[in-house]
């Protein structure tokens, strides 16, 4: 004999204090898991995000960021060079020689300094970034000391925001225009013209080249030819997997930090269900010994006040989840330890996040419930009809 589902719901709902209570303390472990998880996801996507897969990103062999990285105008050329490089509508090879430094700037309303990257560009580099749209005032013009910046950069860094003036590489600049790359790294760059920013930085070389393949199919072909050019100590990667790489560090960092902490909340909203459930066992001793004496078996007992828990381990992560998604609308920034740049993302909730932070409450409720379960399914008949 099984115990009906709908009496198990009873019972929860006729204790709202203690379940409101339990799920209560759940559902804040819960958001704090979600959140976390939803911090990676965010870093990881926005990084991801900027590249396309067509796209070829070159770099200094052995360098982990554009920042490290440097190539020679010999080498640049040579990469150039190569047929299976795209052309754009107006003739133009679709390959965009960049250097590519890092800045200090203060921060709009607290003054802290942090780094931002300014990336020289050409008009192939621009075309490269379809993502990229002008959203105020106007390109800037090649040959000139001006600049634009992204969405992120122009409202939280001081002197970055249209008509203003930033002084850097011993130069003031001036910006002219504000871009927005939607949710990707390219929003916390500055942008001007790659000559302009070599002869400022005295620069004799390219942190990067990128270019656009023909035929994605042939990347393989292409990074091959590349890294066993014995002129060049470059290696070549797609431009999705070279940004994936630069969250690495930081999301990992982000998850291990976040999912220890949930761990440690997680012993008290534990134990917080293994008081009630025990709690629940104590009030209905009597109705326990009724349910065994109607010949009910001890296993039906235990898998009731299971599923009475896991009940409210699911209330719990609904009600974390439904409060983690709220966050989708608020974007942060931080630097990235990959480049030591300041980097602007959004949460993101995903569907494997949405499994996993309800998995946890689940498990949270079955390690809460289990031992209050076995001592009710342990009961005597004698003893528990006594206790009435």
């Amino acid at each position: 004999m099984k115990i009906p589902f709908s009496y198990i719901v009873r019972n929860v709902t006729a204790r709202k204090l203690t379940a409101v209570l339990t799920a209560g303390g759940m559902a804040l472990v819960v958001y704090v898991f979600a959140t976390v998880l939803m911090l990676a996801a965010g870093l990881e996507s926005t990084l991801v995000a900027t590249g396309r897969e067509d796209n070829v990103i070159v770099i200094r062999r052995g360098s982990q960021s554009e920042i490290q990285s440097g190539i020679d105008r010999r080498q640049a050329n040579i990469v150039e060079s190569n047929p299976e490089i795209a052309v754009g509508p107006d003739g133009q090879r679709l390959v965009s020689k960049e250097p590519v430094v890092l800045i200090n700037l203060q921060k709009r309303g607290s003054n802290k300094p942090a780094n931002v990257v300014i990336r020289g560009v050409t008009a192939a580099g621009l075309e490269l970034r379809s993502q990229v749209q002008l959203v105020e005032g106007r390109m800037f013009r090649s040959g000139t000391s001006e600049v634009i910046a992204g969405r992120a950069i122009a409202n939280g860094f001081q002197g970055a925001g249209v008509g203003e003036t930033l002084r850097f590489a011993s130069r003031d600049w001036t910006v002219v225009g504000v871009f927005d790359a939607g949710r990707t790294g390219f929003n916390s760059e500055i942008w001007g013209d790659a000559e302009q920013m070599l002869q400022a930085f005295r620069r004799v070389g390219f942190s990067a080249v990128i270019f656009r393949l023909v035929d994605s199919d042939r990347f393989d072909a292409v990074k091959q030819e590349i890294e066993s050019d014995p002129r060049l100590t470059l290696e070549a990667k797609r431009e999705t997997r070279f940004y994936a790489d630069q969250s690495e560090s930081l999301s990992k960092f982000i998850s291990y930090l976040g999912t220890t902490i949930s761990v440690i909340f997680s012993i008290g909203a534990i134990i917080g269900a293994m008081i009630t459930m025990y709690a629940s066992v104590a009030s209905r001793t009597a109705e326990i010994g009724t349910l065994r004496a109607l010949g009910f078996p001890r296993r039906s007992i235990l898998a009731a006040f299971l599923v009475e828990a896991l009940l409210l381990g699911l209330l719990g992560g609904v009600i974390g989840l439904a409060a983690a998604s709220t966050m989708q609308a608020i974007t942060i920034s931080t630097m990235n330890f990959q480049t030591f740049a300041e980097l602007a993302f959004s949460f993101k909730l995903t569907p494997k996040i949405v499994v996993a932070s309800l998995l946890f409450a689940l498990g949270m409720g079955f390690v809460g419930g289990f031992l209050p379960a076995v001592r009710a399914a342990r009961l005597r008949i004698v003893d528990a009809l006594r206790a009435a």
